[in-house]
């Protein structure tokens, strides 16, 4: 039983830093994209 919690665990986890991963590199592609345009 604490095997299969431990799998569902760290899928989540997986899953979680995933989203972080991508969501880290929209910011920096948005924050980019705003500063050009406030500079221009």
């Amino acid at each position: 039983m604490a095997h299969q919690e431990m799998k569902a665990a760290e899928e989540t986890y997986a899953g979680f830093i995933g989203l972080l991963k991508i969501g880290s590199i929209i910011t920096a592609i948005v924050t980019i994209g705003v500063v050009l345009l406030i500079a221009s």
